[in-house]
């Protein structure tokens, strides 16, 4: 299974004992919507609602950084998650909020878990079931992580990368064009558009195709190698907080490239620093 699945393929699979769906939907400040009242109001019959700020670092300004290893070991497993459950994620918005719960199991050793392509507005528009309310609470389960590091970055590595003039990898910058570039401002106030010297732009609406699922895997080859992607030199993907960089990794996977890292931090953290260079 993996890294997407279809709706026909989910809609037949629902009821099966080992799987877990989860709704990990995100909204940004300036959207003011709630992902878990949307949550209440409509989801894939049996979903969960994944919290990507509470299965986070609790202790960093930062906004939903991963989690240490135990913290999301206790979290997923109070939300019935077991090593042997096989793991779809959705969003409310297409895909490009999902791939954030994705990356985050596969930062912690899971490989059995995928995104619906198209997400809930592709399952309303195909007249699949929804259903309302809060789910029962699940029983706990034990998951044992097993961390890849590799899978991550931090504003060191990145700062190397900058200073070597992106020899060492590519930074990937998921965010739309006009906060890329510093012609349109960020959604979290006082923060400065523009970006890290170096980088290239890849806005994650690009990877969508009408539908609000991935291109196709030719097309995505495609778009990564105009922004500077050989399949050789390492991918790092940043955006604003760590959540459109995972679609931009999924969008690698899907293409048949290596496997990128993300920048956690992301743009959130780069720009409020005030040693680290920017570009607008």
């Amino acid at each position: 299974m993996g890294p997407l699945v279809s709706t026909e393929w989910l809609a037949g699979s629902l009821g099966a004992p080992d799987l877990v769906v989860l709704d990990a939907t995100y909204y940004l400040p300036t959207e003011k919507k709630n992902g878990a009242e949307e949550f209440a109001r409509g989801h894939i019959p049996g979903a969960r609602y994944f919290d990507i700020n509470a299965v986070a670092d609790q202790d960093t300004d930062l906004p939903h950084m991963a989690p240490t290893a135990g913290r999301f070991a206790k979290l997923v497993g109070a939300m019935g998650i077991s090593n042997a459950s096989r793991i779809v994620f959705y969003d409310q918005t297409g895909t490009t909020r999902a791939p954030r719960g994705w990356w985050l199991f596969k930062l912690f050793g899971h490989d059995d878990v995928a995104v619906l392509d198209g997400g809930l507005p592709k399952w309303q528009a195909e007249g699949l079931r929804v259903e309302s309310g809060e789910p029962p609470a699940p029983t706990p389960a034990s998951f044992v992580p097993d961390l890849r590091a590799h899978r991550m970055v931090g504003i060191g590595d990145v700062k190397r990368v900058v200073r070597q003039g992106g020899g060492e990898a590519l930074i990937l910058d998921a965010r739309a064009r006009g906060r890329f570039d510093g012609t349109a401002p960020e959604p979290r106030p006082g923060l400065p558009s523009g970006h890290m010297p170096g980088a290239a732009n890849v806005p994650a609406t690009e990877l969508m195709g009408p539908d609000g699922g991935y291109l196709p895997p030719e097309r995505l080859r495609e778009i990564f190698a105009a922004a500077g992607v050989d399949g050789e030199r390492p991918v790092i993907t940043s955006c604003g907080t760590g959540v459109t960089a995972c679609v931009l990794a999924l969008g690698l996977e899907r293409a048949g490239l290596p496997e990128a890292a993300v920048y956690d931090g992301s743009w959130t953290e780069w720009a409020a620093r005030p040693e680290t260079p920017k570009v607008s």
